[in-house]
């Protein structure tokens, strides 16, 4: 009775050990969660961005990006695995490093981060909604826009802002509270629907368009020699580009893992990033190229090349089309959100709260705090630099990361004891001092040192995409120091 009560403070069903009957994700879903997580308006912009805007060599890129993957690849599969094979998420994983009650916040730090994320993320996708309402009441009545109660604002929004946005978090709220099956299906719904409609508008613009596409395209595979110093120097600038825009999924991917089937099916998902890697790529610059050889045969003025899918939907006059694209484009901002903010939120809260929260509960935390940060977003907190102190939280990912790693395969040589997981008995493995992981803590701030200096140091800026791994390699150094004696 005594070690009922112990637990009862630590568990919550939504956090313990998967029961192997709920172990259904296979490879095949691991390729949609990283397509969900590639597919975003960030990620096109930027791997486009790569091959068309910086001069650098194609297969610079190229190669920069193949050799990203495989560090995801790397690390996703060591933080991955100890989840898959004990069944529990980022948040529990931590308190065999941290201890029961430090795990509780640190993981908080994560849970912050999505949780504005989240509400940012969710102000950007409000915004197409309502773009698709305005293009919808415009088709109906082109005057009714005009209106005095379409142009009463508050904190930037008027009515058709304010609905949109409101919607956006019920049908997400909705959607992403019903468990891992629905989440499941939510990401490989998503990751198809958005590759069918990069195929449809690929078919469209190549289908008048092949021979100008083709000749636009040929100038990329020019001057194609790598092996020089520079450009080495901007590979490996590169690489740490397109791993700096996933590390914030790597360090929480055991909320993901822990429902595969086995290691195998981990390890082949993992590896499947190179292929969404490879096909994401193709359409991006293929759809840019092929946009930029539009506008120039119907006299469309741009000033640059449009990297940003919205910006180039903009240019085209076809209502249509901008409805369907604005449609894709929902759908996949919404999984990135899923994926990158709500689940790691969610976990972390239920992780701080596990007496009192569930799906629902913690959902509602997330929702009500993404709807303020997203209400200040434009008017206040895009204008006062919050993103570096975001940033300057998220430094600390990757000494958590390093600990968590270093911990598990080489202090406890992959060993869990599943009951000490969720007691508070301070004869517990993971109670150490009064639930606290000290050494862990020391560790954890000398790696958020040194990660954050690469922000914070003009001089040091340029290692800035490394920050995480930078973070992960003293933490960890500094943790096995301190431990392994």
């Amino acid at each position: 009775m005594i070690q009922q009560k112990e637990t009862s403070n630590l568990m919550n069903w939504e956090i313990v050990s998967v029961n192997p009957n709920n172990k259904i994700w296979n490879w095949k879903d691991l390729f949609c969660f990283w397509g969900s997580s590639i597919q975003s308006v960030i990620g096109f912009s930027l791997i486009a961005s790569l091959y068309l805007v910086y001069q650098l060599n194609f297969f610079v890129v190229l190669f920069g990006c193949i050799v990203g993957s495989l560090l995801v690849y790397f690390f996703s599969n060591l933080i991955g695995k100890p989840s898959q094979k004990h069944g529990i998420p980022f948040p529990v994983f931590l308190r065999l490093s941290m201890g029961v009650y430090g795990a509780r916040y640190v993981a908080i730090l994560r849970g912050l981060v999505g949780t504005f994320m989240f509400g940012v993320q969710t102000y950007f996708i409000s915004k197409s909604i309502g773009y698709l309402i305005r293009i919808s009441l415009f088709s109906i009545d082109s005057t009714i826009l005009d209106k005095d109660i379409f142009l009463l604002f508050f904190m930037g929004l008027n009515i058709i802002d304010g609905l949109s946005l409101i919607f956006t978090l019920w049908i997400q709220y909705l959607l992403f509270s019903n468990g891992q099956r629905f989440i499941k299906s939510i990401i490989n719904f998503s990751t198809l629907f958005v590759y069918l409609g990069l195929t449809i508008f690929f078919i469209i613009l190549i289908r008048e368009n092949y021979n100008e596409i083709i000749d636009a395209s040929s100038g990329l595979f020019e001057n194609n020699i790598i092996y020089n110093k520079e450009n080495l120097i901007a590979l490996l600038s590169v690489a740490g580009t397109f791993f700096a825009y996933f590390s914030i999924v790597i360090v929480n991917f055991g909320d993901f893992s822990r429902y595969a089937k086995n290691e195998s099916e981990v390890n082949k998902g993992n590896l499947s990033l190179l292929l969404n890697l490879l096909i994401f790529s193709f359409f991006a610059v293929s759809l840019v190229i092929g946009s930029s050889v539009v506008f120039e045969k119907n006299l469309i003025t741009i000033d640059r090349i449009l990297t940003n899918p919205t910006d180039i939907i903009g240019k085209f006059d076809n209502t249509f089309l901008t409805f369907v694209a604005l449609l894709f484009i929902l759908v996949a901002s919404a999984s990135t959100n899923l994926i990158a903010n709500y689940i790691p939120s969610q976990n972390s809260i239920i992780n701080f709260f596990p007496n009192k929260s569930s799906l629902r509960s913690s959902g509602i935390i997330i929702i009500f705090l993404g709807l303020i940060f997203a209400v200040f977003w434009d008017p206040i907190l895009s204008k006062i630099g919050i993103l570096s102190f975001v940033d300057t939280i998220g430094s600390f990912f990757g000494p958590i990361a390093g600990i968590m790693i270093i911990d598990y395969y080489v202090i406890k040589n992959r060993k869990v004891i599943n009951k000490d997981i969720f007691s508070s008995s301070k004869d517990g493995s993971y109670y150490y001092s009064s639930g606290w992981q000290i050494k862990a803590i020391y560790s954890l701030l000398i790696g958020f040192i040194f990660a954050s200096t690469t922000i914070w140091n003009v001089e040091l800026r340029f290692l800035q995409p490394f920050s995480w791994i930078i973070g992960a390699i003293f933490s960890s150094i500094t943790y096995y120091l301190l431990a392994s004696k």
